[in-house]
């Protein structure tokens, strides 16, 4: 039976997820150079008009179609048996057809995330048919694996409230794989990038904390206290984290900064991801406090000591502030917040933790090969890289004949 409040809170979640991704967009924007930001919003926008499409074509149905299989099947194809009466295996109070476009959004999202690591060198053309394989071939097989019925990790137990594996440790992974194989900016060691517009910075972060509560407490696909939970964790490990890298910066380089309390913010955001549905409010203040000190240890030291250039820290936020935030739920998952869920180590159950490790190894190992196949694919038939000359001249002018600004770098 349909419940009309749980209904108008999942579509209204589904519109604050899909803010995320213009979010990203002024997030991702202002941290590039002013030469490259309609590039960086252009990828953003036209994810979210293909994705739609290979969503209500095969997306979904790969996705959620019930099956053991490797995908779930093509049984949905173009939405067809996705109707407007609730499927009690996924959501039992509200349309089949609001649950599908909820989780559109997340697969839009990811892999917009992924556009952090290769960002101002990557041809257009190249760049959307690698993100049309990577959704088909790696977020639509993690996404049935995880949240499908008959999916094998689901079977397994992974615990995964709303996407710490299947979106950001996925998206992470296939970020710093893209980022490697298609090498460094030219002349990055000359000429450091710095982020040319920091008020974007701050405006996508506000909108992306502000979208992550549909994000995570849309996950519990009614208008009840689970909701409520994930709300409350979600924003106390936002604003835990925020504190958390302030404090960091302040400590080692003497002044806090606004670009760090943003990324802080978004780290804790992404951490409390998978756990938002299962744990209490302490345990999410650790989650903030702590993902802080690992991505900050990513981003300032891991990145630098191996050189590779991830441009925007995709891999050193998403897939590390994910794959602490999936560890964390193992540990802190409680069956007093989430009967539906489990314990977690703390709670007396090691078995949820080693789950949880399981889960995260076999979501690097797939999305790794898988990411570095459709990369090598792509780049064998139409190339991946935009020439040296292009990319000193920047994106925008060059793959979209337009410039944000009259006034030239």
């Amino acid at each position: 039976m349909i419940n009309s409040g749980d209904t108008a809170w999942v579509l209204i979640s589904s519109a604050l997820v899909l803010l995320m991704t213009p979010a990203l967009a002024f997030f991702y924007g202002g941290m590039v150079r002013r030469k490259n930001v309609l590039s960086v919003l252009m990828q953003c926008f036209i994810i979210m008009c293909v994705l739609s499409i290979q969503w209500a074509l095969i997306g979904y149905s790969l996705s959620f179609h019930p099956g053991e299989g490797f995908w779930g099947g093509f049984g949905w194809f173009g939405l067809n048996g996705v109707g407007l009466e609730p499927y009690a295996d996924y959501a039992g109070t509200i349309p089949h057809q609001a649950f599908m476009i909820f989780q559109a959004m997340f697969a839009i999202i990811t892999p917009a995330l992924i556009i952090g690591a290769f960002a101002e060198r990557m041809k257009f053309s190249a760049f959307l048919i690698f993100t049309l394989l990577l959704a088909t071939f790696v977020y639509d097989p993690l996404c049935h694996w995880v949240w499908g019925i008959g999916g094998w990790l689901r079977n397994m137990g992974a615990l995964d409230f709303a996407g710490g594996t299947v979106v950001h440790i996925n998206a992470g992974i296939a970020a710093l794989v893209t980022a490697i194989v298609l090498g460094r900016r030219s002349n990055l060691d000359k000429n450091v990038p710095t982020p040319h517009n920091m008020p974007f910075v701050v405006l996508g972060t506000a909108l992306l904390w502000f979208g992550w509560f549909g994000f995570n407490a849309g996950s519990a696909l009614a208008a009840n206290g689970l909701a409520v939970n994930a709300f409350v964790v979600t924003h106390t490990a936002a604003a835990a984290a925020g504190l958390s890298w302030a404090l960091i910066e302040w400590l080692r380089n003497g002044k806090p900064t606004i670009f760090g309390v943003c990324s802080g913010a978004v780290a804790g955001l992404v951490a409390i991801t998978p756990a938002a549905g299962f744990v209490g409010v302490i345990p999410a203040i650790i989650i903030g406090l702590l993902v802080s000190v690992f991505c900050f240890i990513a981003v300032t030291i891991v990145k630098p000591l191996f050189g590779y250039d991830d441009s925007l820290d995709a891999f050193g936020v998403h897939c590390v502030g994910g794959i602490w935030g999936a560890l964390a739920t193992g540990l802190f998952a409680s069956k007093l917040v989430n009967p539906a869920g489990s314990d977690g180590l703390f709670f007396g159950n090691p078995k949820q933790f080693l789950i949880q490790l399981a889960t995260v190894g076999i979501t690097i190992v797939y999305t790794a090969v898988v990411t570095l196949i459709i990369y090598k694919l792509v780049d064998l038939f139409i190339g991946m890289r935009v020439d040296e000359k292009t990319e000193a001249m920047g994106l925008d002018l060059t793959q979209h004949h337009e410039r944000a600004y009259t006034v030239l770098e």
